[in-house]
């Protein structure tokens, strides 16, 4: 893959998709501060597989609805979004899931922009 996959930036609609998701888990006051972390942090590369195993989340199929459309993104040499992440046990990703999905694909060795509270 010689094209450039990532963004170096998240987009601005990924704070409020995590935001959103955070406020299932988490009180208004935690999920803001989680929030502005990720806003405010520094973006660092970690591998598709390691983000994986530490969420503890599934593989979602390479056919899924999501995961298709960035498989395709990509193809098309247009660049995703890093991923936001809340460490924790099990690792939280607040946004991003399709596209780590997607990448792992790929080749579960590339490496995965990442913002991390």
């Amino acid at each position: 893959m010689a094209a450039p996959v990532w963004k170096p930036d998240p987009e601005k609609h990924d704070f409020p998709a995590a935001e959103d998701f955070l406020d299932l888990l988490f009180t208004p006051d935690a999920v803001a501060n989680i929030v502005h972390r990720l806003q405010h942090g520094k973006t660092v590369v970690k591998k598709a597989k390691d983000v994986l195993r530490a969420s503890r989340l599934p593989l979602l199929a390479e056919d899924n609805l999501h995961v298709a459309h960035n498989i395709d993104k990509v193809s098309a040499g247009r660049m995703l979004s890093p991923v936001l992440l809340v460490r924790g046990q099990p690792l939280l990703i607040a946004d991003g899931y399709h596209r780590v999905c997607a990448i792992y694909y790929l080749s579960e060795d590339l490496d995965v922009p990442c913002r991390l509270a």
